[in-house]
């Protein structure tokens, strides 16, 4: 075999450039396996290099089933990237082991994929073979015996991948069309209108601080007497927890109805909402 042959062999095993593989065959002289060995030392190199620049595009993916879902987060620096094909083949295996191993990220790297290397190997792979940083961002998985995870995708890049996905769960023996229905729709409303929590007291304390720090320094500049002031903050704070609490949120099909309004017009006793994830590229 040539050099030029092995050269053209080496650069579809593994997708590196022309001149890359041709240095790597003269330095491994002529030997196809050391030739990969040498492009995999230079990918890792290369990959480390990438990896202090932002990667704020990519894919979420959702996999499962209804009584076990799992969304992961795969993001890369381009859009450009997140729709090529070797990146998309990559989260999809990606994502179904990702929901085998709970979410788990740091066991997810060491488990071996289809073609019996790490995912961390590969992650390394792609990244010197695509030339952008790759990383994996946030993962979950939902998944309750005695609930039902419904699930809705925002701007599909393909098949399971989008730019936006959402699971919520919920819970309730009643198997009717209203709840399924309801399930769907809810999944829809959390896309939109982006809950941080369940109810007002789930709030992070941290963002609830934040928030309060805000409306003080706004009321402070604003010459307000303090008592006013006190009762402005008050009532700005509890909106803010209104707004951002998925059951006093304003159902996104009929505004004039919230979450929790809707939830008892169903007349399900035993139907509660469980818990939810939302992750939307880059945020």
């Amino acid at each position: 075999m040539s050099d030029i042959e092995k050269v053209k062999k080496l650069r579809e095993a593994t997708g590196a450039g022309f001149k890359d593989c041709n240095i790597a065959i003269k330095e491994s002289g002529g030997d196809l396996d050391k030739a990969v060995e040498i492009l995999r030392v230079k990918g890792i190199s290369k990959a480390s290099k990438k990896m202090s620049r932002d990667a704020k595009e990519g894919v979420v993916a959702i996999s499962g089933d209804e009584k076990k879902t799992s969304v992961i987060e795969v993001n890369c620096e381009t859009d450009f990237v997140a729709k090529n094909e070797d990146f998309i083949n990559f989260v999809k295996e990606l994502s179904d082991l990702n929901n085998q191993n709970n979410s788990d990220v740091e066991k997810l790297k060491k488990v071996k994929m289809k073609n019996d290397i790490s995912v961390e190997d590969n992650l390394v792979a792609l990244i010197a073979k695509i030339g952008e940083k790759i990383t994996i961002g946030k993962t979950k998985t939902i998944s309750n015996s005695s609930s039902v995870n419904y699930q809705y995708l925002h701007t599909v890049v393909k098949d399971n991948l989008a730019k936006l996905a959402v699971i919520v769960s919920l819970e309730t023996k009643n198997n009717s069309d209203s709840v399924k229905t309801f399930g769907k729709q809810l999944s829809m409303h959390i896309a939109a209108s982006n809950p941080l929590a369940l109810e007002s007291k789930m709030i992070d304390k941290e963002i609830i601080d934040k928030e309060l720090e805000l409306v003080t320094e706004e009321l402070k500049n604003s010459g307000k007497p303090e008592e006013i002031a006190k009762k402005i903050s008050l009532g700005k704070m509890n909106k803010f927890k209104e707004e951002n609490a998925l059951l006093t949120q304003a159902w996104v099909m009929e505004p004039k109805k919230k979450v929790q309004d809707v939830l008892k017009e169903l007349a399900i006793n035993d139907l509660k909402i469980k818990e939810f994830s939302r992750i939307k590229i880059g945020e």
